[in-house]
């Protein structure tokens, strides 16, 4: 048996950080080290570390506990940031891109990054705009292996914040997603849980490059992982 993959966690307060938490209960291929803003709940079962730090010792997080690979789930909303584009920025960009230096610098290979279908630096909206940003600044920091996931409208429990238009949206995804074809595949609505099974695989995925994974290869991606664990468990 292969040594499990030590995988750091930055953003596990949230919806998809939450369902990587819970997805890697059991497993013996992976360690999860979750670094976090604040304390949370861990799910029952979870045998995971927690080192709750300010942003600014992330780093010193990091080099002790020499992760091999790093998933960023980290996200917030206009809402929760009042509408301050400014305060938006802080997390979903300025955050994220210090955290994956800070990564880099301390020797970690691989980073996943959970982005948004239509992210570009060109997009009509600003939230959009941003992801677009941060996706072009993390091409250049250089990982040896770089995965950007983009999933349409996310599915899943979200109690404390969960907006008319989202809860519309879920109630919806199912009809809408049949309705989503061709070129629209990639708008279609996407469980958490499988956005987390897809980070998981590709953060046991060893070649190298630079990959942005839509709506159909985050699920090729999330299928691909139970031969990965029997791989690395045999």
């Amino acid at each position: 048996m292969s040594d499990p993959v030590k995988i750091a966690l930055v953003g596990a307060t949230g919806m998809i950080g939450r369902a990587i938490v819970q997805a890697c209960i059991g497993r013996e291929d992976v360690r999860l080290i979750a670094i976090a803003r604040r304390e949370m709940k861990l799910p029952a079962g979870a045998k995971m570390e927690l080192f709750v730090a300010d942003p600014d010792h992330w780093e010193e997080v990091i080099e002790a506990v020499q992760p091999q690979v790093m998933i960023n789930a980290l996200g917030t909303t206009r809402k929760k940031s009042g509408g301050d584009d400014d305060a938006f920025r802080a997390v979903d960009q300025k955050l994220v891109l210090a955290t994956a230096r800070a990564a880099h610098k301390q020797g970690v290979e691989r980073f996943i990054s959970v982005s948004s279908v239509g992210a570009h630096i060109l997009a009509k909206t600003f939230y959009l705009q941003v992801k677009g940003e941060v996706e072009r600044d993390l091409a250049k920091v250089h990982f040896r292996r770089l995965d950007i996931l983009r999933p349409g409208l996310l599915r899943g429990a979200r109690p404390d914040d969960l907006r008319l238009v989202e809860r519309l949206g879920i109630v919806a995804a199912p009809l809408g997603n049949l309705m989503l074809q061709g070129s629209y595949r990639k708008y279609r609505a996407i469980e958490a849980a499988t956005v987390a099974d897809a980070a998981l695989a590709l953060a046991l995925t060893k070649p190298g490059g630079r990959f942005a994974h839509d709506h159909d290869a985050i699920l090729r991606a999330a299928a691909s992982l139970p031969q990965l664990e029997q791989e690395l468990t045999a």
